[in-house]
């Protein structure tokens, strides 16, 4: 193709960003501006068909500086997916195909972007992905996966340690199928980088293990861009390209921070318009012979994933076992009948601490699952995530393992490993990622957490040492307040199982689940088996665990407390007090049962006191009083902490006796009713 039409079509992204950014009178143009010869470049060497944008070999874009997502809109728009002019013209309106920052869900967003240094992260995690489904499924002759991935970040995203984490992990683990590219433009919000970043950001990359190539004019030399792409794909390392650009390279405030995250002036739009050969009284102007280019490269996607159908077609008789494996995967299917591997429990068994408990499972699982991947924070032996015979994925040149390998090891990294499973989550073939901690520090991740609830990834956190159970680590390792803040998190399930039964309930909601994260939070000490737990109960999010024939108080708790609470229910009947203790292991599952069934759980008319060694906060939907911990912990043994905050049978009974008599005789409905 000419270079003429090539810079045709660079400014034709250029001038639409401006168009667009300045209709909304919001947004960011200068970025979109500067990067779009790379966008460009990238694009025209990817393979991707519009037309079925979930093709599993097709490669990946990510946009970490998220903030340009104007120059995404505009690809998706040009290259033909479902994103026409006029979603280009609802630029940051409500209800709009185009929001402020890349929302995956939308035709060609591979994940959700916007918080700097996530997307990055979140490339990290695309390419493990597709690391371990090409060495899972790649045979000779039939290779079925080949696809890269590719993300532009900038100078924010480098200076968010998210970044750092999970750059240094990508390094460690040679991830060649991942090409980044640098955004080395000079301008932050606040104005120069050199106000508060001036780090080689080279040297750090190369010290983590990256190819590093070059491009001295990204705002014109296309050459440069492209060649240094192909030499990024030869690379057994990950790659990054840094490319030099001129933020809102065109405009008269270029090169400066007033192009950034305001409008370019009417005056302004129009210079740049003349000095790109566009009309400068036409707005969204896209020359038919633009279009035409692009629409070339899509067709060549379409006909590469026609050929790839060929291949898949080949594979499913030569390899039938994997063939239907994999066909079953891309369906998003789970095998029949997966929840009856779980285990089973009665309350003869032996008390068990959940975070065993959910090995168990894990291990039970994973023989089922050939989609189940994941691994801890340098947690291992705490967590115990790690089942016997599991292979580490690592690069084989290692000696540590090899990428068909299913446990991962994130070292200390928990706000790089909750953006990385999500990233492997992104790339499909339903995978069913966890990543492991203790509950503390899933704080560490939290803007990871939330942005697995925003974008539908059904990722599993197996956050262990839940409480002031885990005794003499002390206060800085109790999470008091940590599922306060968890359930608060709207589509997130936050389960706290107290005992086998629930513990195997919630890993059956968390693996069958398809757009909902969960958090499994699991303690450290041995809990008992409850006489009236189920698994079948359990997986309502609560259920009446000690029953009693008119009860006149209702304790309702969680985890470890749920078996404290039904010693204090006994000793509360012996002072003439019935009470029902109700175990409720997540909030957000019980939330979604009919209103009849919840009202059957916490009724009119009884009083109900919640327990838990958590903060408090949030308990007042469920209870009409709260014992809770609304302080920090303290540093002893378990049971000897247990008892100093009087989370003993005595105390729960002196608190449910109190609780009674306070609302003895007057009218009460149930908390769970409101006005709306």
């Amino acid at each position: 193709m000419s270079k003429e039409l090539e810079t045709k079509a660079i400014n034709t992204i250029r001038v639409l960003a401006a168009d667009v950014v300045a209709k909304a009178n919001s947004g960011h143009p200068g970025a979109p501006m500067g990067m779009a010869p790379a966008a460009y470049a990238v694009f025209t060497q990817m393979k991707f068909n519009p037309k079925n944008p979930n093709w599993i070999n097709r490669d990946r874009f990510v946009l970490s500086n998220g903030h340009a997502c104007a120059l995404l809109y505009i690809l998706l728009h040009l290259f033909g997916y479902d994103l026409s002019i006029e979603d280009l013209k609802s630029f940051r309106q409500l209800n709009s195909k185009t929001p402020g920052h890349p929302e995956r869900g939308l035709p060609g967003v591979e994940v959700t972007t916007g918080p700097l240094g996530q997307g990055i992260s979140n490339a990290v995690g695309l390419a493990i992905a597709q690391a371990n489904f090409a060495a899972t499924y790649n045979k000779p002759g039939h290779t079925l996966s080949d696809s890269f991935t590719y993300c532009f970040f900038g100078d924010g995203c480098m200076m968010e340690g998210v970044a750092s984490e999970a750059m240094s992990l990508a390094g460690h683990l040679q991830l060649g199928n991942l090409i980044a590219f640098y955004d080395d433009n000079k301008i932050s919000i606040d104005g120069s980088t050199s106000f508060a970043f001036t780090e080689d950001v080279t040297k750090r990359l190369e010290a983590y293990g990256w190819d590093i190539h070059v491009v001295e004019d990204a705002d014109t030399d296309l050459a440069a861009i492209s060649a240094a792409i192909k030499e990024a794909k030869k690379s057994p390392k990950p790659s990054v390209i840094r490319i030099k650009t001129t933020i809102g390279y065109g405009s008269l405030k270029a090169g400066t921070e007033s192009v950034h995250g305001a409008p370019l002036k009417p005056d302004d739009i129009v210079q740049l318009k003349k000095k790109f050969g566009f009309d400068p009284e036409k707005f969204f102007d896209v020359p038919q012979e633009v279009y035409s280019l692009f629409h070339k490269v899509s067709e060549a996607g379409a006909a590469a994933e026609a050929e790839w159908n060929k291949v898949f077609a080949s594979y499913q008789k030569e390899y039938p076992e994997l063939g239907a494996q994999l066909a079953r995967r891309l369906k998003g299917e789970l095998p029949a009948d997966l929840e009856k591997v779980l285990p089973v429990y009665k309350p003869e068994d032996a008390a068990v601490a959940s975070r065993k408990l959910s090995e168990i499972c894990l291990g039970k699982l994973q023989a089922e699952l050939p989609e189940l991947i994941g691994g801890s924070a340098d947690l291992t032996p705490s967590n115990l995530t790690r089942w016997s015979g599991a292979t580490d994925f690592q690069s084989e040149s290692s000696g540590l393992g090899d990428y068909s390998g299913r446990y991962i090891r994130f070292g200390v990294r928990e706000h790089g490993m909750g953006a990385i499973i999500n990233g492997i989550s992104a790339f499909g073939a339903n995978y069913k990622v966890f990543g492991a901690t203790f509950l503390n520090f899933v704080s560490y991740a939290a803007g990871a957490v939330r942005l697995s609830a925003l974008s539908h990834h059904p990722i599993i956190w197996v956050a262990t040492h839940d409480s002031i159970g885990l005794g003499e680590d002390g206060p800085t390792h109790q999470p008091i307040e940590t599922l306060a803040h968890l359930r608060a998190i709207p589509n997130l399930m936050v389960w706290r199982p107290a005992d086998g039964n629930e513990t195997s309930a919630a890993y059956i909601k968390a693996i069958e689940s398809t757009k909902t994260p969960s958090i499994l939070a699991l303690s450290r000490q041995n809990l008992p088996q409850l006489a009236g737990s189920s698994i079948e109960k359990a997986l309502k999010g609560g259920y009446t665990v000690y029953e009693v024939s008119n009860p006149k108080l209702i304790l309702v708790s969680t985890g470890s407390e749920v078996s404290l609470s039904i010693d204090a229910a006994k000793v509360l009947a012996d002072k003439g007090i019935p009470t029902a203790v109700v175990s409720l292991p997540d909030f957000h599952t019980f939330d979604a049962q009919s209103s009849d069934y919840k009202l059957s759980v916490l009724p009119n008319g009884v009083p109900i006191l919640s327990v838990e060694v958590m903060s408090s906060s949030g308990w007042s939907k469920y209870s009409h009083a709260q014992f809770g911990l609304n302080r920090f912990g303290a540093s002893g043994k378990a049971g000897d902490v247990y008892k100093f905050f009087e989370f003993t049978t005595e105390g729960v009974a002196k608190r449910g006796q109190q609780t009674y008599e306070f609302f003895k005789d007057k009218p009460l409905i149930s908390p769970l009713l409101t006005p709306f």
